[in-house]
């Protein structure tokens, strides 16, 4: 009787949240450990289509580094990195676009439509989703000269097809996005998945980014997660270096989103089983939740 109870205590802390979001846009990257376990494969795929079922719309954007590297490895293809971003060549374009928007993306969708979804498969390339350009590295000498690198068909962003996204989301689809970008001559870029999760939920006005990661949230110098942050507040943790590394680009991709229109931003741990539904329909959450 006593888990009976409790279910039904967290049924009822889940009540206001679920009222207050029905008819909302959530936009999710999917990345990290979550998608290489198959337990957590299945947890994702069931919290989305939960969202869905309760009338939350839910776009997912996916990464899938690790699966490039493998198969670029079977081909004999050697990857250098400039400040974290792939030196994409035409040949590593080629397998990027084969992988990410082949291999893995129909792969989430399949998890999904196996578990209730009616999930639909796109890349940026599809109706111009993700209109996009080259995208150039600024690195510092050691001497404090900028240089300009060009890495390929790494690309940024330039707009977003929104009528696709919401054509599909109004006949009950979940958009899933394979991060491949199209120029203005119908080439492909390789974009970062955390930036056109970003810039998608900018373009929807979504109420919601949210980034599954492989670690608690954002924390302090002291290592204590940070439950709840403020965009100013981001800033000065990256200026004291309480934020370096791979982190500093996930949260200036929430501060730009912000800026731009998403009401909220979540960085959660994408290795903890329904980590999505555990921040979004509980009082505190399990990561750091960023707000204007």
């Amino acid at each position: 009787m006593k888990q009976l109870i409790e279910k039904a205590n967290t049924l009822m802390e889940a009540l206001p949240y679920i009222r207050r979001f029905s008819g909302k846009t959530f936009v999710i990257k999917y990345g990290g450990h979550a998608m290489a376990d198959e337990k957590l494969k299945e947890s994702f795929a069931l919290d989305v289509v939960l969202l869905k079922s309760l009338g939350i719309n839910t776009v997912i954007v996916h990464g899938g580094g690790p699966q490039i590297n493998d198969t670029l490895k079977r081909y004999g293809i050697v990857s250098e990195f400039v400040r974290g971003m792939r030196v994409t060549d035409a040949e590593t374009m080629q397998v990027v676009e084969m992988v990410l928007a082949g291999q893995v993306n129909k792969e989430v969708v399949g998890y999904l439509n196996q578990h209730g979804g009616r999930a639909v498969g796109l890349s940026g390339k599809d109706g111009t989703l993700l209109l996009s350009k080259k995208l150039l590295q600024e690195v510092r000498g050691d001497d404090g000269a900028v240089e300009v690198i060009d890495i390929g068909y790494v690309g940024d962003v330039v707009k977003v097809n929104t009528d696709l996204i919401t054509t599909l989301e109004n006949g009950k689809y979940i958009p899933v996005i394979a991060p491949i970008g199209v120029g203005s001559e119908g080439e492909s870029y390789n974009i970062n998945a955390d930036l056109v999760a970003g810039r998608v939920a900018a373009a929807l006005n979504a109420e919601k980014l949210i980034l599954l990661t492989d670690i608690n949230g954002v924390k302090d110098n002291k290592g204590t997660l940070l439950q709840s942050l403020s965009v100013a507040e981001l800033h000065r943790l990256i200026e004291e270096d309480a934020i370096t590394g791979g982190m500093i680009p996930k949260v200036v991709c929430c501060a730009d989103a912000l800026r731009d229109g998403v009401k909220k931003a979540h960085i959660i741990d994408g290795r903890m089983p329904h980590a999505v539904l555990l921040e979004i329909f509980t009082d505190v959450g399990i990561g750091t939740e960023i707000t204007k």
